[in-house]
């Protein structure tokens, strides 16, 4: 099937959503039962801050624990809001920050960060007024900062204001919610909710039972569960996670003409957000490029900043090792897909 389609369903009973761009699997979600979502806002208790690091251990409802980085000015027994940044890696304590933001489709309301904003990818200087004056129409409360997102652009100013109105709400009633017990105040959104808050752009919907069976969704996460992902001609990457980083190899297969090496990188590059995203892979990724010139190298850097450029998921280019591999750095976001569930 041409063009875009999102399908909402279930999978072993837990909620997913998939993106699919002329029926091939783009993005996938699958909620997870026990770890909290990132977005979900907690009031947490501090409990030992960690000399040498500057960040402060806090206590979460149930016995979980999280590691606040900039824990300066706080004390222990203290109450502070925090939202969880991402997933726990290996076991470790949930990340979070004190800078609390509500989160829409349209629109993001910035406690204690003041200003009206609006995204830089809506270059049209009519569209810009448009939706400033839906902000200045509504308005948001005192102490409070508002992001206008790049989907500001194809929303009607009724949806805007709606959303701006909510998310002022809900952030007046979370933030006026500080002092008490370690409790959590908002669950964050799960796989139906981002869909709806990520994948703007016009699409088919599908939301019946079974959508990921009949559209062939279960048949491609089958394949995810192989490492090896294929590129164009016969060249192909294996992308593995191990305890430490995800490793990722490219080769060029049978290909042996003189530019099959860049050829096979430049195309590895391009795949990449991809083969991590409906994996759920993060952290440190590093690259074991095929051997090609250092002459290419600006070639190759400036392929992957276009394609993670696209990507939903923050992921910094960190460079080069002395053994010729490429660094990223990427938010762990989500949890590696549970492909034991298809």
């Amino acid at each position: 099937m041409k063009g875009r389609m999102i399908v909402l369903d279930h999978v072993a009973g837990r909620e997913a959503a998939a993106l699919l761009v002329d029926g091939k699997l783009q993005d996938l979600m699958i909620d997870d039962d026990e770890a909290p979502r990132p977005g979900a806002i907690f009031r947490a208790i501090c409990d030992r801050p960690l000399k040498g690091q500057g960040g402060m251990m806090l206590k979460l409802p149930e016995g979980e624990t999280a590691f606040l980085r900039q824990g300066k000015g706080l004390a222990p027994g203290q109450a502070i809001l925090v939202q969880v940044t991402g997933y726990a890696d290996g076991g470790k304590a949930i990340p979070v920050t004190d800078r609390v933001l509500f989160k829409s489709r349209y629109a993001i309301v910035t406690p204690g960060k003041l200003g009206i904003n609006v995204s830089r990818s809506i270059k049209d200087d009519d569209v810009r007024e448009r939706v400033l004056a839906c902000a200045h129409e509504e308005g948001v409360s005192e102490g409070f900062g508002l992001i206008l997102r790049s989907s500001c652009e194809g929303g009607s100013d009724e949806d805007i204001i709606e959303d701006i109105a909510a998310m002022d709400a809900m952030a007046n009633a979370i933030m006026a919610d500080k002092d008490g017990v370690a409790e959590a105040l908002t669950d964050g959104d799960g796989p139906h909710a981002l869909a709806w808050r990520e994948w703007v752009e016009p699409a088919t919907i599908v939301t019946e039972t079974g959508g990921f069976e009949d559209q062939g969704v279960l048949d491609q996460m089958a394949t995810l569960s192989s490492p090896r992902v294929s590129l164009e001609a016969s060249a192909f990457m294996y992308v593995e996670p191990t305890r430490a980083l995800v490793a990722v190899d490219v080769n060029t297969g049978g290909d042996t003409s003189p530019a099959s090496t860049l050829k096979a990188n430049l195309a590895a590059c391009k795949a990449l957000p991809r083969a991590l995203r409906l994996r759920g892979l993060g952290g440190q990724i590093v690259i074991d490029l095929a051997p090609m010139s250092k002459a290419h190298r600006k070639q190759i850097e400036s392929t992957l900043r276009g394609a993670f450029r696209e990507d939903t998921i923050d992921t910094a280019l960190v460079g080069w090792t002395p053994l010729g591999h490429f660094e990223l750095q990427r938010k762990r976001e989500r949890l590696p897909t549970p492909l034991g569930l298809v």
